[in-house]
């Protein structure tokens, strides 16, 4: 990253389509969070609850959704304020630019076919038949496998491995480690043994999907297994066999989804979530960290817990179940009673 040296308020407010109040010609030099700005940042609240930090606030300017009224920082008023620190880290700190050039270390199989402006590090491998779009980024220890597509714009972290008949479409980002159509999971028991089912189909990512790091994105046994455009997926994922992922969902760290399972557009599988085979997730659904998903379909709606139920349900449950001991308790008194009721010890 290179950090940008300075900016006037008024230039930023453009950036983000923003309205000044206070000194709009004061200097911003850096980005900070609420808590550690310092003099000449931008910083900025999303919430209410951290007003409490600006009567010692020195930052130069922040960003907020509503005006905040008898405070001296300039702010800067738009609809999002985290956007619009999304949008001040990326003025600030701009991306390196990679210089368009490809290593005399790689290597390039002569039949792959390399678009323009393309870099590509030292200790690549690009198969044959293989084709790397416009202006996309090879670095060290890629490997490629044969008839794999990769499209324009494109970044490939250190040692990704992609193998053989994998489609990436534009802009698609994917981090250090991890394995793109790799074989799924299946194996047929036969005599005794686990005989393996070839798996022989492909992975598309559509465009403007990012993947993080150690993520492992299985081919399908047939057909494709598919990351639809926009998804967002977290670190240490597993993502199985003919799976598809819809629009712009969030896949969050150490999710495992097995195979031929459907997750709609904009869903939000929270950490650790375990989605169970062969189940459909409708669009627009929430399943919150740990939570196991079975078989079957879930509707749209937020859940919670193991097995995933609503998740106003799982919180009344478990209210409920911290009671239990004194629950039992009581039980067990009563049974006593009873007892003692029907042998005339009672009367």
């Amino acid at each position: 990253m290179v950090q940008k040296d300075f900016m006037k308020i008024k230039e930023f407010a453009k950036i983000v389509n923003g309205k000044v109040v206070g000194d709009a010609e004061k200097i911003i030099t850096g980005v900070a969070g609420i808590a550690d700005a310092r003099e000449g940042d931008i910083t900025f609240i999303a919430s209410p609850k951290y007003n409490k930090y600006l009567s010692s606030c020195r930052a130069a300017c922040v960003i907020v959704g509503d005006i905040i009224p008898d405070i001296s920082i300039p702010q800067i008023k738009i609809a999002n304020p985290y956007f619009g620190f999304a949008k001040a880290i990326e003025t600030f700190f701009q991306k390196t630019v990679h210089a368009a050039v490809i290593s005399t270390n790689a290597a390039i199989a002569q039949t792959a076919c390399i678009g323009s402006n393309v870099s590509i590090y030292s200790f690549a491998v690009i198969s044959d038949h293989a084709v790397v779009g416009d202006n996309s980024v090879i670095m060290p220890g890629v490997f490629i496998g044969e008839y794999t597509r990769i499209g324009k714009n494109c970044l490939i972290y250190p040692n990704v491995t992609i193998r053989e008949s994998v489609t990436l479409g534009d802009r698609v980002i994917i981090h250090a480690g991890t394995v793109i159509g790799s074989d799924g999971y299946g194996y047929v028991l036969e005599k005794g043994e686990h005989y393996k089912i070839p798996q022989v189909g492909g992975v598309i990512i559509e465009d403007d999907v990012e993947i993080g790091s150690n993520v492992s994105i299985d081919r399908a046994t047939l057909g494709n297994t598919r990351i639809k455009k926009g998804a967002k997926i977290d670190n240490l994922c597993q993502i199985a066999h003919n799976v598809s992922i819809g629009e712009k969902s969030l896949i969050v760290s150490q999710v495992g989804i097995a195979g031929s399972t459907e997750v709609g557009d904009f869903v939000i599988l929270g950490g650790q979530v375990g989605v169970g085979d062969h189940t459909t997730i409708e669009s627009g659904t929430m399943v919150a960290g740990g939570a196991g998903v079975m078989k079957g379909h879930l509707k749209k709606g937020v859940y919670s817990g193991t097995p995933a139920i609503p998740h106003s349900t799982w919180l009344r449950a478990q209210a409920l179940f911290s009671k239990l001991p004194e629950m039992n308790k009581k039980i067990r008194e009563l049974e006593e009673k009873i007892d003692r009721l029907f042998k005339g010890e009672i009367l």
